[in-house]
C-alpha cells in the first residue's frame, strides 16, 4: 500500500492547524511521524485516514484520492491504532479483537472462516489467556495490545498508529514494535520516545507548528541540532557501531536552588 499526502492543508475555526503537508509512505516502508506535543502529530495522522477532510490537498492511497473511496474499501486496507482507549467497552477481549473483521464480514458475524485470525492475533500480542476477560479489566497495556490484536485481524496493508508504546513496559514496547516491524506492510506511525523511533523507523518527518520542517533517515534527522531546536532537549547523539543507528543520550538541565526570602 503506497500513502502519498500532497499539498495538505487543514484548519479548525479559521486557524490553520497542518500547512503544506507532502509526505509519502512507500509499500512495506516504516515511517515515523516525530514533533512537540502540540505541533499536529495526532491531527495529520487523521488527516491520514480520513477522519478529517483538509480544506485543500490530497490523500492517495496507490494513487486513488482516499475520500473518493468507500468507508468499507478503505478499512479493507487500512488500520488504525489511536492513542484513546475506550473507557468502558463492555465486550470481552476475543470480542474487542473480532471487531477487526467487520470489513471483511458483518459485525459477530456466526461464520467461522476467520477465527485462526483471531487466535493467530491473541497468540501475537500475548493475550490468549485473557481472551475471555472483560475489556474493561484489562490494565492499560493490555488494552492497548488489544487494540492493536484488532487491527491485525484486519490483515491491512497500510497500518496507522498514533503513540502505540504509551501505557506498555518496556519490555512490551519493543516486543509490539518488533511484531509491527515484522509484519512487512507499510507503517505510519508517531512516536514520542526518539530511541525507538530511529531503531524502528526507515524515514522520519519532523512536524512544528503544523509543517513538516525535516525529512530524512534517522541519522539525518536526529541530531543534536534538531533536538534543541524542535524539542529544547541538549543531547549527546551517537551511533551504535553495531547497526549505525543514532544512539541519544539526554543531558538533564542543572536544577537551580531555591531561592530564600
Amino acid at each position: 500500500m503506497h500513502l502519498q499526502i500532497n499539498q495538505l492543508n487543514w484548519s479548525v475555526t479559521h486557524k490553520a492547524i497542518l500547512k503544506n503537508i507532502n509526505m509519502t509512505v512507500k509499500p512495506g516502508q516504516f515511517v515515523g511521524l516525530i514533533g512537540a506535543n502540540g505541533s499536529g502529530k495526532s491531527s495529520l495522522l487523521r488527516c491520514a485516514y480520513r477522519r478529517y477532510q483538509p480544506d485543500s490537498g490530497q490523500v492517495l492511497l496507490n494513487q486513488v484520492d482516499i475520500h473518493t473511496l468507500s468507508a468499507k474499501h478503505v478499512a479493507q486496507h487500512v488500520a488504525v491504532v489511536l492513542q484513546e482507549i475506550p473507557a468502558e467497552f463492555g465486550f470481552t477481549v476475543k470480542e474487542v479483537i473480532a471487531m477487526g473483521l467487520t470489513p471483511h464480514q458483518g459485525l459477530f458475524s456466526k461464520s467461522t472462516t476467520y477465527q485462526h485470525r483471531i487466535d493467530d492475533a491473541l497468540h501475537k500480542v500475548n493475550l490468549t489467556a485473557h481472551q475471555n476477560q472483560c475489556f474493561d479489566l484489562l490494565s492499560g497495556g493490555e488494552k492497548q495490545r488489544c487494540l492493536l490484536a484488532r487491527a491485525l485481524v484486519q490483515q491491512p496493508q497500510l497500518l496507522i498508529l498514533d503513540e502505540p508504546t504509551n501505557h506498555l513496559d518496556i519490555h512490551y514496547q519493543y516486543e509490539l514494535l518488533d511484531l509491527i516491524a515484522s509484519l512487512g506492510i507499510s507503517v505510519l506511525c508517531t512516536l514520542h520516545d526518539l530511541n525507538i523511533a530511529a531503531r524502528y523507523c526507515d524515514h522520519l518527518y519532523l512536524i512544528d507548528d503544523g509543517e513538516i520542517v525535516l525529512q530524512g533517515s534517522p541519522n539525518q534527522v536526529l541530531t543534536e541540532h534538531t533536538l534543541l531546536r524542535y524539542f529544547s532537549m541538549d543531547a549527546i547523539v551517537r551511533q551504535h557501531s553495531h547497526n549505525n543507528i543514532p544512539d541519544i543520550r539526554y543531558i538533564a538541565p542543572v536544577k537551580s536552588s531555591a531561592t530564600s526570602y
